[in-house]
């Protein structure tokens, strides 16, 4: 059981990496599209959008190194919580990207699986184990 879980964590990580990757060069490429679903009361947004889409490289990168893998999972989990308000922005203001649909067939779904990414974050670092139990390894650098 704990090979095929330690499979699934690792299928997870690397469709996860994928996934922050291209949405870090998404905002490296097209950050003024970005800053359209951006909410008003985030300062600085133009220089938000970039430091999100270099973290999102980082943290791709970082989820596939064993060595940064648990800070990267804590560290993509936090971010995909604090990026979910321009989520909703850019559903409820209805706001046109190029290659996403506007329609609450995107939107509903996009809304709903936020938490899910961040569990598939915590999870596929080895953070949690499945479903919510905390996973029984030290925190990395607690000796």
């Amino acid at each position: 059981m704990a090979t095929s879980n330690e499979a699934v964590r690792a299928i997870l990580r690397w469709v996860l990496a994928a996934f922050y990757a291209a949405a870090g060069i998404a905002h490296l490429a097209v950050p003024d599209k970005l800053l359209a679903i951006t909410p008003s009361w985030v300062p600085l947004a133009p220089q938000v959008i970039l430091i999100t889409g270099l973290c999102e490289l980082a943290g791709a990168v970082a989820l596939v190194t064993r060595p940064l893998r648990w800070w990267a999972g804590v560290a993509l989990a936090a971010y995909a919580l604090c990026v979910w308000p321009a989520n909703f922005k850019h559903a409820i203001d209805g706001i046109e990207l190029p290659y996403i649909a506007s329609s609450w067939w995107y939107h509903g779904p996009r809304l709903a699986f936020q938490p899910v990414i961040i569990w598939c974050s915590l999870y596929c670092a080895g953070v949690i184990d499945w479903p919510w139990r905390r996973h029984s390894r030290t925190i990395p650098g607690d000796g």
